[in-house]
């Protein structure tokens, strides 16, 4: 299995390839993890990763920037491949990011990344271990956890005006915060996976043997 960890100049490259290699060793499956900025590379990949930290817009820029990576990235989502986007890269999967500017997202999920308000005067960014909510059995991403396992979240925007069918699992930090999203093939977390620990690697090992 190939696994492309797309490289636009943002994100958590090594430490996604290092959890993702371990993910797969545990899981038992042969997997070939390559960062790569090629989009040729990406189009032979099986599955798509496309982590991100930063500003929606910057993110935005950067994936654009070289040429054909977007186009590759899309074509291979919209051909059926199983795609995970790790927080910015979960953001961009949205209609658009209002940090800074307007700026387009893939339009893959409803709603819009804002700026988080949350309520009791907690700070920003929303820094540390949460607990997830979901319903048991809601998405095969979270086969093998229970409602209340923690993951790192980092990050001072969130979707907003999703859609519930979207909506696989949410977070609390002084309000509902979206924690994990898919529709079809496309998958994203907005907490870090890669440094979620025990959880991120089930996760991430759940992803590779994902068949949407």
């Amino acid at each position: 299995m190939k696994v492309a960890v797309i490289d636009y100049g943002s994100g958590n490259l090594a430490s996604a390839s290092r959890a993702l290699a371990l993910a797969a060793e545990r899981a038992g499956i042969a997997a070939d993890i390559e960062v790569t900025s090629d989009p040729a590379a990406v189009a032979k990949a099986e599955r798509l990763v496309l982590p991100g930290q930063g500003a929606f817009a910057d993110c935005a820029a950067g994936l654009a920037a070289i040429p054909g990576l977007r186009e590759a990235v899309l074509a291979g989502v919209e051909g059926g491949k199983p795609f995970l986007g790790i927080c910015v890269g979960m953001q961009l999967m949205a209609e658009r990011g209002l940090e800074h500017a307007v700026t387009p997202g893939f339009g893959w999920i409803h709603g819009e990344i804002t700026a988080m308000q949350p309520d009791g005067g907690l700070r920003l960014p929303q820094m540390g271990w949460n607990e997830l909510r979901f319903t048991p059995g809601a998405h095969p991403l979270l086969e093998g956890l229970a409602p209340g396992d923690h993951a790192y979240f980092v990050h001072s925007y969130a979707l907003s005006g999703g859609d519930p069918a979207e909506l696989v699992a949410t977070t609390e930090y002084g309000g509902e915060v979206t924690a994990i999203v898919a529709r079809g093939n496309r998958a994203g977390t907005q907490f870090h996976v890669e440094k979620s620990q025990e959880v991120g690697l089930r996760i991430l090992g759940n992803f590779l043997r994902w068949t949407p």
